[in-house]
């Protein structure tokens, strides 16, 4: 029960990694906060983990802001953060629009950021911050430009924030996956579409499958512990090895 006595917050709790999280805190003892946009499978999260739910989107800092605050104020002080909501988006450098970038960048690095600054004054000293990065950021993914951009941008975020917070000993860290069998592929696409997907990403990965929601999780789950007390400012990549064994 290492979580036990200490308040988790996931932001994008509600499904994927998130949820793989949200379980295996909730089983650890965790007194647990989950947000999310969809209010169905909110509300089916936070009912499995017997979390607190808010309906909030990464991209509205003010929701966000204000749903960190309702945490607080009802569960205590925040001692892990888990900043893991985010969204997707191919296209080609030629197709790619403003509003294409700016709605990737609203939720993957500008909300990431701003959650994480909205939270900080509600933590406390000796907690843990955790953000979902991708091996994307580092990965030269044809098509992938504005969302590499954006975990590229959050990567150097948590860098230069666990740096300012070694004074209050809160250790900032980030889990980067590789392809992983999540729902973040699968929105709006068929199920031809989503098999297509599955067997050109595990042809990638030099494990030769893709991951799992709970593979990520588990490692997540591991930089907020107090197992990972001397790991501060690191990117793990949990990618079957497609970053060191790929080339």
């Amino acid at each position: 029960m290492k979580f036990t006595g200490k308040t988790v917050v996931i932001l994008g709790g509600n499904a994927g990694i998130g949820l793989a999280a949200a379980r295996l805190f909730a089983g650890q003892g965790a007194r647990l906060a989950i947000t999310g946009r969809n209010a169905q499978t909110l509300a089916g999260a936070a009912g499995e983990t017997g979390a607190l739910g808010l309906q909030a989107d990464m991209g509205d800092m003010a929701a966000q802001g204000a749903a960190l605050e309702k945490i607080a104020a009802e569960c205590g002080p925040i001692d892990v953060l888990f900043v893991n909501a985010g969204v997707g988006g191919f296209a080609p450098v030629p197709e790619v629009t403003e509003a294409f970038w700016d709605g990737i960048h609203d939720v993957n690095l500008k909300g990431a950021f701003f959650a994480i600054q909205s939270a900080l004054p509600l933590m406390r000293d000796g907690g843990s911050i955790v953000v979902t990065g991708s091996i994307g950021s580092v990965a030269a993914v044809p098509g992938n430009v504005a969302y590499a951009a954006a975990k590229a941008g959050l990567r150097a975020v948590v860098r230069i924030v666990a740096k300012e917070l070694l004074a209050r000993r809160i250790r900032c860290n980030m889990v980067s996956p590789g392809p992983t069998d999540t729902e973040i592929f699968k929105r709006g696409a068929s199920e031809a579409e989503i098999a297509g997907v599955r067997e050109m990403m595990a042809g990638v990965v030099p494990i030769g499958r893709m991951g799992t929601s709970e593979e990520i999780a588990k490692a997540a789950v591991f930089l907020a512990s107090d197992e990972a007390s001397f790991v501060n400012g690191v990117d793990l990549y949990v990618d079957g090895g497609c970053i060191e064994l790929g080339s």
